[in-house]
């Protein structure tokens, strides 16, 4: 529980975008027009269910439409609220602007427990909720368009995207009213695991600078690195994965809902991800030692710590314990804004969540723009592409049997040099640039001005500065 005084989620978003705004010469009425949530629809709609009508309580908050569409997710909890889903908005807006994805801040949510309906009731609840977005233009391609949050995926979008084809029956655009989605149904390769694997590059991005690496009171690089994960969902799943089996870091610590797991040596990932798929969470997973209260690992001994569940898991009644001098916000929200103070007084550095999460969007948007081209990314150059590397590896071949060069060929080269990019590879090489520009913007505002201590201000300031100068290109 937190402390009574502890700010609510979105006072949290609004007092670190007043932080920054303060470094800014901003005219008040263009800041509180940047800060402000522009709508919130609620709806509440009634679905029939097991003999009875059940009431469902929905909401689609659109933050700014600086740029349109405007995008976010859709998410499932019963903790879902409108301050909830106005602040997870106002992130989007940022986040968005930060990483240069031409969307304006948008998000969803409906009051449910998904595991608490099986799968056909939840298709009904699904499309009754699409419904009443859909007729109020609140999902559509070129105005709004969702993706997967907590508790949704790609069945859910697949779901909406068959509701929105339906009532708009001659609209070519259809699949790209959400994003999200199977691959079958209009979806692109690698964004599943888009988020993780965007907390992935941010980490490699971060350890390219050994100043900053430096400023976490940490050396080298991420291998052998001793990392934390909380909430091993999709995001935290893929991030830890990927680190562990690509980069050498040690998973020492996973922590879940119904207690948390360690170990020394490196915990298995893959075979913990199976069991939670399998039993619903970590009490009596073989692997590591179990820890009855998964929340006490954050405070535990490591050189990263990713929180990648819930907002507000670190606040003012744990902060101060907290000992990793690098965190990275894989989740909206995971640090409150007392708790951030208290961290930054420490010393501890936070990869902010408007950026070390937007792998999600970023791939989101390309998506997007997949669905609006109607052609696979690929699909035009990769054998003209092979076709090209063929005759530089045909001539280096000829050389090396005449004897001019003095070398030859390694035995793989001519394999791997040939094979053209396809889509995953494409997408990852695009998510890859995308964090690390959007990194080195908000490191160049962190090194740049002396009033800016921390990363969050920086990424913070580049955000509102992108958005102010979208709303004065409207004239305002």
């Amino acid at each position: 529980m937190q402390p009574p005084a502890e700010p609510s989620f979105r006072q949290s978003v609004d007092l670190m975008f007043n932080r920054a705004a303060r470094l800014m010469d901003l005219p008040p009425g263009l800041e509180e027009k940047i800060r402000v949530c522009n709508s919130t629809y609620t709806v509440r709609f009634g679905v029939r269910l097991r003999g009875a009508i059940h009431t469902f309580t929905g909401y689609r908050s659109v933050h700014s439409e600086h740029m349109e569409p405007v995008k976010g997710g859709i998410r499932y909890a019963p903790s879902v609220s409108q301050d909830e889903v106005e602040a997870l908005a106002a992130l989007m807006t940022y986040k968005c602007a930060l990483v240069e994805v031409p969307y304006g801040g948008s998000k969803g949510g409906l009051c449910l427990d998904p595991r608490a309906w099986d799968e056909h009731e939840l298709e009904q609840i699904t499309r009754r909720f699409a419904y009443e977005l859909i007729k109020r233009d609140l999902i559509n391609p070129s105005q709004n368009v969702p993706a997967p949050d907590m508790g949704t995926g790609e069945r859910e979008m697949a779901w909406i995207a068959d509701q929105y084809a339906r009532m708009h029956t001659t609209d070519i655009n259809a699949r790209a009213c959400v994003t999200g989605k199977p691959l079958n149904s209009g979806g692109i390769a690698g964004r599943v695991e888009a988020t993780g694997r965007g907390v992935q590059y941010a980490l490699r991005e971060f350890f390219r600078h050994p100043e900053d690496v430096t400023r976490a009171r940490l050396s080298g690089g991420l291998e052998g690195k001793r990392v934390i994960v909380q909430g091993l969902g999709n995001v935290g799943y893929h991030a830890a994965k990927f680190l562990a089996a690509e980069d050498g870091a040690v998973i020492v610590g996973i922590a879940e809902r119904d207690g948390g797991l360690w170990s020394d040596q490196g915990l298995d990932v893959e075979a913990i991800h199976h069991w939670l798929r399998a039993h619903g969470g970590v009490a009596g997973c073989p692997v590591g030692t179990f820890v009855a209260d998964g929340s006490s690992l954050l405070e535990e001994a490591c050189d990263i710590l990713i929180p990648a569940a819930l907002e507000g898991v670190i606040h003012l009644g744990n902060a101060h314990r907290v000992q990793a001098p690098l965190i990275l916000e894989a989740a909206n929200g995971p640090v409150t804004a007392g708790a951030d103070e208290v961290l930054r007084q420490k010393g501890t550095v936070i990869i902010p969540d408007l950026y070390a999460n937007a792998g999600g969007v970023t791939v989101s948007y390309f998506e997007w723009v997949k669905n609006l081209s109607h052609i696979r990314f690929g699909r035009m150059q990769r054998r003209q592409e092979e076709a090209r590397h063929e005759l530089l590896v045909t001539e280096l071949e000829r050389l090396s049997a005449n004897k001019l060069l003095g070398w030859s060929l390694s035995p793989d080269f001519k394999e791997r040099y040939l094979k053209g990019a396809d889509e995953l590879e494409l997408v990852r090489s695009g998510l890859d640039d995308t964090m690390r520009i959007a990194y080195q913007s908000m490191r160049e505002v962190w090194h740049g001005h002396e009033t800016v201590g921390d990363l969050r201000t920086a990424a913070y300031l580049v955000a509102i500065d992108r958005v102010a100068k979208s709303y004065r290109a409207k004239g305002l």
